[in-house]
């Protein structure tokens, strides 16, 4: 009996995914392409948002992808900072250099917050996040090393051959680059089999190590990764801004990063760029007077109930709103 092989269908959501995978790099692209032609406000405005993207986008790690809900990220976050300005001294430093410095610190210091925190769960695994953030907080702003409340500035951007961080283009296409290695990175780790084992952490630990993996392992690892790159995204803003102080470590950056996750939806990597980028055009809209008057006096509250309104019609955040129409 003659038999014919019937080519199976596409299936109709493939497209969509596919045109979604391919939808980072697109942007990626355009930003690459569109860089040098912005002016400095929008540009300087861009170097943010991307630098923010890579902060949320390492919280994504732990709240989205392993479940766990730290209130102490900014730890990783101000002493990337605070290490690259340390390091750099009077003459300035190797971009490289000071870049896997400042990574390797904050690697350094989430391994020990790690260690400790990782074995304690819910509330009281936010509570010791939230300690130890605070005990470097008061580090850098009760000794001399960190400059007090007043901070330390960086004399000299970081360079490498041509690439020097003193020229705003070169800063735009390092800050890029750095989004999208993170980006890229995190993708990865999300399709290997570490990342399925965070998923099946997040979902049922007890299972996963009842199934014979090493839960705290693997929590740990993801931990450390979290924290490098939140160092990353330090590296970045004090190349960028030229100058750090210890508000960078406190506990309100750890929670407008949260926010900023929340916002675009947890769970996915676009979710964590889609709520920076909100989050910032908010504080920056909303802090205009020009465009909503002497309430910009008064920007925290605005913000504040835009959230708050965010949240209760977009319960799955911007990233729900995405898909809801690509449904």
């Amino acid at each position: 009996m003659n038999t014919t092989t019937l080519a199976m269908p596409t299936s109709p959501v493939s497209r969509p995914r596919r045109a979604a995978g391919l939808l980072p790099l697109a942007v990626a692209v355009a930003l690459g392409i569109a860089g040098p032609l912005l002016g400095g406000y929008l540009a300087d405005l861009l170097v943010k948002v991307m630098v923010l993207s890579i902060f949320a986008l390492s919280l994504q790690l732990l709240v989205g992808m392993t479940g766990l809900v730290s209130l102490g990220h900014a730890a990783y976050f101000g002493i990337g900072a605070y290490v690259t300005v340390l390091a750099s001294g009077d003459g300035g430093g190797n971009l490289f250099g000071l870049l896997l410095l400042a990574m390797g610190a904050a690697a350094l210091y989430a391994l020990v917050v790690g260690a400790i925190s990782l074995r304690t769960r819910g509330v009281y695994f936010i509570m010791v996040t939230l300690a130890f953030a605070q005990m470097a907080y008061f580090v850098f702003h009760d000794t001399p090393v960190g400059g007090g409340s007043d901070g330390i500035y960086l004399y000299v951007r970081p360079s490498a051959g041509a690439l020097d961080m003193e020229n705003r283009t070169v800063l735009f296409y390092v800050v890029l680059a750095a989004l999208v290695f993170t980006y890229g990175l995190l993708a990865v780790v999300r399709r290997s089999r570490f990342g399925a084992a965070l998923a099946g952490i997040r979902v049922n630990e007890q299972r996963m190590r009842a199934a014979g993996f090493p839960t705290y392992g693997y929590k740990l690892a993801a931990f450390v990764l979290a924290g490098a790159l939140a160092g990353l995204a330090g590296f970045l803003v004090a190349a960028r801004d030229g100058v750090v102080n210890p508000e960078m470590l406190s506990w309100h950056i750890s929670g407008e990063v949260l926010l900023m996750v929340i916002l675009g939806g947890i769970g996915h990597l676009r979710g964590a760029v889609l709520g920076a980028v909100a989050f910032t055009l908010l504080k920056e809209l909303l802090g205009t007077q020009a465009l909503v008057g002497p309430l910009a006096n008064h920007w925290q509250l605005t913000l504040g109930l835009a959230i708050i309104g965010f949240v209760a019609l977009l319960p799955k955040g911007l990233i729900g709103l995405v898909k809801g129409r690509q449904a």
